[in-house]
């Protein structure tokens, strides 16, 4: 998924497709989060504190698979 950047301490990059967010974080961790809203990407991308935003509207409310474990390169398997 195509991710752009974003000015955040936490957060390096985002993208978006069909209800699915990626989040890229600065420590390297890669997580996909599934049935999010497109106006809550939307609102990620014009918060003030993009960071506190997602972790306020987006963290612990939808889904997720981990991608890329933090501090790796490596592509995590996804669980079954």
């Amino acid at each position: 998924m195509r991710r752009v950047p974003v000015e955040s301490s936490s957060l390096h990059s985002v993208g978006y497709d069909n209800e699915v967010l990626e989040v890229r974080f600065h420590s390297g961790g890669v997580y996909r989060y599934f049935e999010v809203p497109a106006q809550l990407f939307h609102q990620l991308l014009a918060a003030e504190s993009k960071g506190r935003f997602f972790n306020h509207h987006i963290r612990d409310n939808y889904g997720c698979i981990c991608l890329v474990e933090r501090g790796t390169a490596t592509p995590r398997p996804a669980s079954n």
